[in-house]
């Protein structure tokens, strides 16, 4: 099939923005389009509005807010930026970070202050590569409670959402302007619509088994926990177009998680004292460099698995996370008295188990050095009672894409924008780099709904020219 067809003279109907994707990145894209004054519609293939946002934590990082100098939090776009870098090895567009980061404050007091999302600065521990606190989120630290409110202010706003309507074609001019979108219902009729101007907020192609095995091979086979349509399509019709492709190896990997349940196992709890151990009951690497690189590590362990062992004060602190209650619930958590039940419960060898919690035990006491170069003297040590989780190395999803702009606008292969399409989240290049290290905390989000604002702007403004 055809991805791209010939603009008609004319639609029977037709809207200033089309929006195509309902998750976070394309309802930030319709609220900023409204906002401006332009008329909207978005299209989502799913019966809910869903995607890949509410499979998150819906945490979302913005540096220099008001909240952030209330608490006396030393942030800046330009540390924000720096972080970056350094998480990605200087393996992204320094530019782009720099440019998202400085609109990253605005776009939370926009959700906040003008939609009524419920976001607040999230404190008691910081998330690998991020020198500060800058992570804001809902009351649950639920992506979909972060999706329920995006939606709330779609319907306040008066947008229209139609669901169960898969984009399969655009049509395009001959100066590659996109003038209108074919969508195809469950029922094989097909709708035609008009635009102005084009917004691809459909995400990424980690639901394609065969774009990651050839763009992602170490990855190839793991467990995939993302939206199943993220298949590509933007890409697809981007590449098309003549449109440029940037750092298709990127992705968001999690070593945490629950295996067999499918529900992670956040990271907050590594973050301040927890460790893994693999099923010989060894440490195996720095935990703490982050999730998204410690998916391939812990995949590469005997059996692809790993348990991921704290302790009680641990278990208390993650009691405020949704994800952590469903794993409760779940019954992927596994509690023990001492270091005997809990090699029992975790059929991990008792020997080797319990010199593995003595040596972090005394690392966390700075009597010696962690070989993997970990710090753990920030924080107490584990003590008994002991919590564990059996997880495995997942794929949440990529963070290559097309190529942008600052203002969320799509790249022709020679740098040149093209007349009236914008992308956003896991559609465009985020600020990962190219492999799953640069990946910090939050970055998904980040674009997701920064890059939408941006594209939603820009679109109304096009729609206008």
């Amino acid at each position: 099939m055809t991805d791209i067809l010939p603009a008609p003279d004319a639609f029977e109907f037709a809207v200033d923005v089309l929006v195509i994707g309902g998750g976070g990145t394309g309802l930030c894209a319709a609220l900023a389009a409204a906002d401006a004054g332009a008329s909207v519609i978005v299209v989502e293939r799913d019966k809910a509005l869903l995607g890949s946002t509410a499979m998150s934590t819906g945490l979302i990082p913005a540096a220099g807010t008001p909240e952030q100098a209330a608490a006396g939090i030393d942030d800046s776009p330009e540390r924000f930026a720096a972080d970056i870098l350094a998480k990605t090895k200087g393996r992204t567009d320094g530019d782009m970070a720099l440019a998202i980061a400085r609109e990253s404050a605005k776009t939370i007091a926009w959700m906040r202050d003008v939609h009524g999302v419920p976001l607040q600065l999230i404190d008691g521990f910081l998330y690998p590569g991020h020198s500060v606190l800058r992570m804001y989120g809902t009351p649950k630290r639920s992506g979909e409670e972060l999706m329920a409110a995006l939606e709330s202010a779609a319907n306040a706003a008066g947008i229209p959402i139609v669901t169960e309507a898969t984009a399969e074609q655009l049509f395009v001019d001959g100066d590659g302007a996109v003038r209108g979108v074919r969508l195809r219902r469950p029922d094989g009729s097909a709708d035609d619509i008009g635009c102005a101007a084009l917004v691809l907020a459909c995400s990424g192609f980690g639901g394609a088994a065969e774009m990651v095995a050839r763009l992602i091979p170490e990855m190839a086979g793991a467990t995939y926990h993302g939206h199943p349509g993220n298949r590509g399509d933007a890409v697809r019709w981007g590449e098309a177009m003549g449109a440029g492709l940037a750092d298709m190896s990127a992705y968001q990997g999690h070593g945490g998680l629950a295996a067999g349940h499918g529900i992670p196992i956040l990271w907050p709890l590594i973050m301040t004292g927890g460790f893994q151990a693999n099923s010989e009951g060894v440490r195996f690497s720095n935990e703490a460099l982050g999730y998204s690189e410690q998916a391939a590590k812990v995949n590469a362990q005997p059996g692809q698995v790993a348990w991921s062992i704290f302790d009680k004060q641990r278990h208390e602190m993650m009691l405020a996370f949704a994800d952590y209650q469903d794993a409760l619930s779940a019954g992927a958590i596994v509690e023990a008295k001492d270091v005997e039940e809990l090699a029992e419960r975790t059929r991990l060898p008792l020997e080797v188990l319990a010199k593995t919690l003595a040596e972090v035990a005394g690392y966390a006491a700075g009597a010696a050095g962690d070989p993997f170069g970990r710090d753990f003297t920030a924080h107490p040590p584990l003590a008994a009672p002991y919590f564990a989780a059996r997880v495995t190395g997942a794929l949440f999803h990529t963070q290559g894409g097309l190529r942008i702009d600052a203002e969320a606008r799509v790249l022709r292969e020679d740098g040149t924008p093209m007349p009236n399409l914008f992308a956003g989240g896991g559609a465009a290049r985020g600020v990962s780099g190219d492999g799953a290290e640069g990946y910090m905390a939050g970055n998904g989000l980040l674009t997701a709904t920064t890059l939408g604002r941006l594209a939603g702007q820009g679109a109304a403004r096009v729609s206008r020219d």
